[in-house]
């Protein structure tokens, strides 16, 4: 049963992400931090970028009022800052990939640093967390998809371990996306994507640590595709299909799922439906997994 914190969380984030929403559009429209379309994207008109803007602030709001329960905030809240605006940086004038490659890395340490696990647990923690937080920047190509796919993972982190940063998280997100679906007036840019994607994984590890310091490499590769869902499934095919074709696996296409997807049905919301079903699908035996082995 949901307790008064629970609700109270889920009423302030929601109200949050939706109300900071028109704040980061109107700072878009005035620096251009704005989506403009090519032959990659889906969308025909100039969009707000930047809608991750309230979910960091509001992210940073909630540490500073958990962070005496949850010690390994502190790290988070860094990290997530580094993600945030290597990504809000990159939406206003693009930095090189290299660059956010190092900066995403050094913000995945962070996240694994408190942890205590063993080095070679650590070494693919920090390598997960990075992937992670580029598959949710890669499958943000349709309204309403990355941040769905993030709440449903956030949703899952309350049945893993009861988070009351997971909940606030997802109602924040839940916000944001009144204004990007189905119809979008913001997109998260790679600012938020990011920041969405680092947050879910950071926060998987902490609920997951009692399971992750005896787990075997085997489990936690299961266990890590399985909470990674479509994101990283879709990530790791696309990079499988580049290499096989000969091209860089950083390669830019239209033949991520969601493109081929929205090719049959010609509709976003079906196209978003399915995916956030398959989501759900990888998230649930992705729990039953860790149940099985804890």
């Amino acid at each position: 049963m949901l307790d008064v914190k629970f609700l109270t969380l889920i009423v302030i984030g929601f109200f949050w992400g939706g109300l900071t929403a028109p704040v980061s559009i109107k700072l878009a429209e005035i620096y251009g931090i704005m989506d403009i379309p090519d032959a990659r994207k889906i969308h025909t008109v100039n969009t707000p970028r930047g809608g991750g803007l309230g979910l960091w602030a509001g992210y940073m709001l909630m540490v500073l009022f958990m962070s005496y329960e949850i010690y390994e905030l502190k790290f988070l809240a860094a990290g997530a800052t580094i993600i945030f605006l290597c990504g809000y940086l990159d939406d206003m004038c693009s930095l090189s990939p290299y660059l956010r490659l190092i900066l995403h890395f050094m913000a995945s340490v962070l996240a694994v640093i408190p942890l205590e696990i063993s080095i070679y647990i650590k070494i693919i923690a920090v390598i997960w967390v990075a992937g992670v937080t580029s598959a949710y920047n890669l499958i943000d190509g349709m309204n309403g998809l990355c941040i769905s796919m993030f709440i449903a993972s956030s949703t899952a982190l309350f049945f893993l371990g009861r988070s009351y940063p997971g909940i606030y998280m997802g109602a924040m997100a839940l916000g944001v996306l009144c204004w990007n679906f189905p119809g979008a007036l913001t997109f998260l840019g790679d600012g938020g994507s990011t920041l969405l994607g680092y947050l879910f994984a950071s926060h998987f590890l902490i609920l997951a640590l009692p399971q992750l310091q005896n787990i075997n490499i085997q489990e936690l590769i299961i266990l890590f595709i399985l909470f990674g869902g479509m994101p990283v499934i879709d990530t790791l095919t696309a990079f499988i299909r580049r290499i096989l074709t000969g091209k860089s696996p950083f390669y830019p296409d239209k033949k991520h799922l969601h493109h081929i997807l929205i090719k049959i049905t010609d509709s976003e919301v079906i196209t978003v439906s399915i995916l956030l079903a398959l989501q759900s699908m990888a998230l649930i035996s992705g729990l039953a997994f860790y149940w099985r082995i804890k």
